[in-house]
């Protein structure tokens, strides 16, 4: 492959997804847009024609503010690649310190992935301060918003920069197969981070307290005892601090599993209510879903380093991308150009990992349905679509496409027909 054809390949598949994603977002738009005044009948009895416009509205500005994003990401990844950002800064840095060849690797790809983030900070800032203010879940201060992209830079620097200096000198010293060695490095880090993060890390940004005694608790530990499931602690955490939206969710391996729940979703839900969510989530973990998406993660980290590898030494790579690396800016050049263009070229493969995501979510369901009363976990569900401003009516191109939970209708329907009330309306 020549230099050219690249270049035209890379183009073509750029160009391809960002009038998919456009595409998508239009018919999202439209389709929410026309439903807008029509709850659907099975929810007409819980969700009032307020609620249900809000979300519309809501499902709405997110979108276009997904086609802003996805524009920008374009242009920025442009202005690196073909409109010749990489090359400029790979010259700057060989004048700044012509001698430390490794240091410069190490600058080079921080400052690329420091620049990605700062282009995309305006977007955040507008999202939490604008879109999410204007539909009532913002509750995150200015001060809070500047403390917490501080500290995840901080922990980005601190936790990344050691991984980035090994897997470069792997690409240097380990010869032909450094992308196995590096693998190894990347499912050791992961593993390490998966581990502490319940009790190092999350509590650098959020406070964790003991679930209090009472029923909720007593209901939860019901339920484990009956599923069989060890937990280290039942933690509430304070995310009414950044957000109405609630949540809740387990984090961990092994001695570290955590079950985490949100405030405002104990503030919104009844102890059954809560307990059928916990089912369903122990679903997640009795399916072992976390270790399949895990093991995924770890394959498609795998083939990809192999594919690094095999790109790192076509010349046409570099220069169909507007990069001339000297020697010495191979590695840096190699691993920061294919991790800015890797998406675009499996952005197609979206729609099957939503897929599999969406099997899940009705796996975890079933069994919810066999260990707590489905209706008490329809009856959850409905209270956190309406608090959350999901629409019931996604447009069905675009959900198959993103969406990591399947449609309220669809899901709800299944949880009544497990219930035995297939087809009925949602109660009141």
């Amino acid at each position: 492959m020549t230099a050219l054809v690249f270049t035209s390949v890379f183009a073509a598949a750029l160009l391809a997804s960002v009038a998919v994603r456009m595409w998508l977002a239009t018919r999202q738009i439209r389709h929410v847009a026309r439903h807008r005044n029509e709850v659907p009948a099975e929810f007409a009895a819980r969700i009032g024609m307020q609620a249900h416009r809000r979300a519309a509205d809501y499902t709405i500005a997110r979108a276009r503010l997904g086609m802003v994003e996805a524009l920008l990401g374009a242009v920025v990844l442009l202005g690196f690649t073909l409109f010749g950002g990489l090359q400029w800064l790979l010259g700057a840095l060989a004048q700044a310190l012509p001698a430390a060849e490794f240091v410069r690797s190490l600058l080079f790809v921080a400052i690329v992935v420091a620049i990605g983030a700062l282009a995309e900070l305006p977007i955040e800032w507008y999202r939490q301060f604008r879109l999410e203010q204007r539909f009532g879940f913002n509750r995150m201060t200015l001060r809070l918003f500047v403390t917490d992209t501080l500290k995840a830079a901080a922990l980005a620097a601190v936790l990344g920069m050691p991984l980035l200096a090994l897997v470069l000198w792997l690409m240097r010293s380990a010869g032909p197969l450094w992308w196995l060695w590096a693998w190894g490095a990347w499912v050791a880090f992961n593993l390490a981070v998966l581990v502490l993060y319940p009790s190092v890390i999350a509590p650098m940004f959020n406070r964790f307290e003991p679930l209090a005694d009472g029923a909720v608790r007593q209901r939860v530990e019901g339920l484990l005892a009956r599923c069989g499931f060890a937990a280290k602690g039942l933690f509430v955490m304070d995310g009414s601090r950044r957000s109405a939206h609630g949540n809740a969710y387990f984090t961990g391996l092994g001695r570290s599993k955590r079950i985490v729940f949100f405030d405002t979703l104990l503030a919104r839900l009844q102890p059954d209510e809560i307990e059928a969510v916990l089912a369903h989530e122990l679903g997640h973990y009795v399916h072992r879903h976390v270790l399949v998406r895990i093991a995924t993660m770890f394959a498609a980290s795998l083939a990809g380093l192999w594919l690094l590898g095999w790109l790192s030494r076509q010349g046409w790579f570099y220069q169909g991308l507007g990069v001339t690396p000297s020697a010495g800016e191979f590695e840096a050049s190699a691993l920061v150009l294919f991790l800015l263009v890797l998406p675009v070229f499996t952005f197609l493969l979206h729609p099957l990992a939503s897929w599999m995501s969406r099997r899940h979510e009705f796996q975890a369901d079933a069994f919810a349905a066999s260990h707590a009363r489905a209706q008490d976990l329809v009856s959850a569900l409905v209270k956190l679509y309406e608090d959350n401003a999901s629409t019931l009516t996604p447009d069905p191109v675009h959900s198959a496409f993103y969406d990591s939970h399947p449609p309220a209708s669809q899901r709800i329907d299944r949880l009544l027909g497990l219930a035995g009330d297939r087809g009925g309306a949602v109660a009141a």
